[in-house]
């Protein structure tokens, strides 16, 4: 069942332009990005297509929020797990559990990256948003791994920790995909603790030292 929606009549400018978003979303994951037209999304919303143009020029600039919405939420919710109280060995530890756990691994999410991808190689809008997403994921997992590091006494280089950086991202993004396309063959920490066995691995770390605390 779809979130309820605000009051519009109460709602702040920018309370209603994240419905708008909520709502394309929600579109986008029924029908599709071709099905999800201007007149669905403001009956979906509860509003008129004439106030959607108050806040978006059209259909094209609806979709490009909507598709930074999706990947700024992802990012979001593994960077938020990652607590900065936390000892760096847990921030780690938590950040790649997070990336390969509800709810950033549902069946919804992929429906929904799936949909925004094809328009990566075609719409430089798109390139852009994605190209965004991957740098400031990219700086978060050197952040975590540089403060790793520096807590086991063995200091990384720049360019040790951009490679690390790179790789990890590639090991998480395989497993989520696969996670999230047959959650059904994966017990429920199954991922989470393949994910740490093999950051271990790829760090070339004590096998247990980013065991998954149960």
């Amino acid at each position: 069942m779809a979130p309820a929606r605000r009051s519009y009549t109460r709602a702040s400018e920018a309370e209603r332009r994240e419905d708008l978003i909520l709502a394309t979303l929600d579109c986008i994951a029924e029908v599709g990005i071709q099905g999800a037209t201007v007149r669905q999304i403001a009956n979906r919303a509860g509003v008129t297509a004439g106030l959607i143009r108050h806040y978006f020029t059209g259909k094209d600039q609806m979709l490009e929020a909507a598709y930074r919405a999706v990947m700024n939420g992802m990012t979001q919710t593994a960077i938020e797990a990652a607590r900065e109280d936390e000892a760096p060995r847990a921030r780690l530890r938590h950040f790649i559990i997070a990336n390969l756990t509800p709810p950033v691994t549902d069946s919804r999410t992929l429906s929904l990256w799936a949909a925004f991808i094809s328009h990566i190689q075609i719409d430089p809008s798109f390139a852009a948003i994605h190209r965004d997403n991957y740098l400031a994921f990219l700086r978060e997992v050197e952040t975590l791994l540089s403060a790793f590091f520096d807590e086991r006494g063995s200091a990384l280089s720049p360019k040790q920790c951009r490679s690390f950086a790179i790789s990890l991202n590639a090991l998480i993004d395989g497993l989520w995909l696969e996670g999230t396309l047959a959650a059904d063959l994966f017990d429920e920490h199954e991922l989470a603790d393949a994910a740490l066995a093999s950051v271990e691995a790829l760090l070339r770390l004590t096998p247990g030292e980013l065991a998954l605390e149960k």
